[in-house]
């Protein structure tokens, strides 16, 4: 009955005044994402919701194809030297911001660097580089200063702050400052006037987006937009998404709850299927510098109290979607899957745990855990993974919050009690993972790191011999030793690996399978 009124609730709010105004309902596709948009600067930003938005108005310079490949996207030529230190690439013509300016070099380079003061791919590539400059309106050249392999993957970073291109004139806000234009080059073209935080947010076919001539491949290829009008539904119960969706008032769920696809799979015009393949991760991040974590035998007692399964169950995931055991950083199931130095996970021992515990010196202390409630996968797992500590002696303190203000309460530094934390959870995906390069919550450079703020030297030597390593047999074995090495410092848990389905009318077409929610290709007939 709750959910029915719910329900009404909703579909009287998108039948307000307001909504009757809106464009005809065949040329207006609507969406709920696992989280609303309540920012828009994927530099400064990492979560996933930020990204989202990022691909609707935003193009990239090399994107990644559905099987994980780097592809040209706003390039048109790449070309690199014999010793593989300088490359020189040329965009596309034609290419057009939303306001009619041109796409120029300029822009491409003063976004990368922008995007290299924060992300953690960002980074490691300038770190490496000697000079990266404008060549002419179309061309610029990025000269190395040490060897890194992988420069179109980095290019096309896609999780995170993924890499997009923005107009110089914002790419030129400082790293540390969030950007207020949502001027692109994308296929959609952001409506800020109608963007209402805890409503929705709107977005308008490019009529000026010139697509690549390919067939769309994941993030890749043509980004052909075959809707008007697309609104990103703030719909954080997820029954009332399930109903609307089964009652055709909404057109696409990206999570659904568990607990809720047995309905959606009966629902007549709802079809339910995997679009991510690989699937997901539930990250348990970790705060290194307060008590009582700031000890490593603190944070290894926490592999000892996880119990993997238990928390997928927990989730409600199907059988067949979970993966019982899995110990891997860059997770099951992909080319770079390691064991290397795992302990811990696949069967609790709290006598362990416990004895951890006493040796770190934990004195009873409220343990801060953040829940972003409003995402059904967070505030899951969060609430299994506290019982299970809590069984392993530790004075749990789970706050609940919504996920925009998770993503703002990490940031803080300051201990548990004055406003702090001392661990939270997100989903991550094979993107997320990736490798040692592309990993967010691996990197621990100390200063300059991301939330959590891990710190070892040795750790981040190792992802840095990896990745300028060009022997494949070599790297196989550095990729181990970053693995071993993770397992001591535990910059993040893996507390299980599973996949997840989406849901979305049956009349829609041209949904691509890719780990990140996009809505090029989709029509409905």
């Amino acid at each position: 009955m709750r959910a029915s009124l719910l329900a009404a609730g909703a579909l009287a709010a998108l039948l307000s005044p307001a909504a009757a105004q809106a464009p005809a309902r065949e040329a207006t596709l609507r969406v709920v994402l696992s989280n609303e948009l309540t920012s828009i600067d994927p530099v400064l930003s990492t979560a996933a919701f930020v990204r989202n938005h990022g691909f609707m108005v935003y193009d990239q310079l090399f994107a990644v194809d559905g099987k994980g490949i780097a592809r040209p996207q706003m390039v048109e030529s790449h070309s690199v030297s014999a010793d593989a230190m300088t490359h020189r690439f040329t965009l596309r013509p034609g290419l057009l911001f939303h306001d009619g300016a041109p796409v120029r070099a300029a822009d491409a380079v003063a976004s990368i660097r922008r995007w290299g003061q924060r992300d953690v791919v960002g980074k490691a590539l300038a770190a490496s580089t000697a000079s990266l400059e404008v060549i002419d309106e179309r061309s610029f050249e990025l000269k190395l200063s040490r060897p890194f392999g992988p420069v179109t993957d980095a290019l096309a970073r896609s999780t995170a702050s993924a890499l997009f291109v923005m107009p110089e004139r914002v790419a030129n806000t400082p790293a540390t400052t969030a950007i207020t234009d949502a001027t692109g080059s994308g296929p959609f073209i952001m409506d800020r006037e109608n963007w209402r935080i805890g409503d929705r947010a709107v977005y308008r076919r490019n009529p000026a987006y010139t697509p690549r001539a390919e067939p769309a491949d994941g993030l890749a290829g043509g980004k052909v937009v075959k809707v008007e009008r697309l609104e990103w539904l703030a719909m954080p119960d997820a029954s009332v998404a399930a109903s609307a969706l089964s009652n055709g008032e909404i057109d696409f769920v990206e999570h659904p709850a568990p607990d809720l696809l047995p309905l959606l799979q009966k629902a007549r015009g709802v079809t339910v299927g995997l679009i991510n393949p690989v699937g997901s991760m539930v990250w348990l991040r970790i705060n290194h510098t307060q008590p009582p974590f700031d000890n490593p035998k603190a944070r290894q007692a926490l592999l000892h109290a996880i119990d993997q399964k238990e928390v997928l169950q927990g989730l409600g995931i199907p059988a067949e979607d979970q993966v019982p055991y899995c110990p891997a950083y860059f997770m099951c199931g992909t080319p770079l899957e390691s064991t290397a130095g795992a302990v811990g996970l696949r069967d609790p021992d709290l006598g362990r745990a416990r004895t951890l515990l006493r040796e770190a010196g934990y004195d009873n202390r409220p343990v801060v855990f953040l829940n972003g409630a409003d995402n059904p996968l967070n505030n899951g797992s969060t609430l299994v993974l506290a019982e299970q500590f809590k069984r392993a002696g530790m004075n749990m303190d789970v706050q609940t919050l919504d996920w925009a203000t998770v993503t703002v309460r990490r940031n803080r530094r300051e201990p548990p009690a004055q406003g702090g934390w001392n661990l939270f959870v997100t989903i991550a995906n094979a993107l997320d993972a990736g490798s040692p390069l592309s990993n967010l919550y691996l990197a621990s450079p100390c200063e300059g790191g991301l939330t959590g703020w891990p710190c070892d030297a040795k750790l981040e030597e190792l992802r840095r011999a990896w990745w300028e390593e060009p022997d494949a047999a070599k790297r196989r074995t550095l990729l181990d030793a970053v693995h071993a090495r993770a397992y001591e410092v535990l910059p993040y848990i893996n507390a299980g690996q599973f996949r997840t389905k989406s849901a979305w009318r049956s009349n829609l077409t041209g949904v691509l399978p890719a780990t990140v929610p996009v809505f090029w290709n989709v029509e409905r007939k």
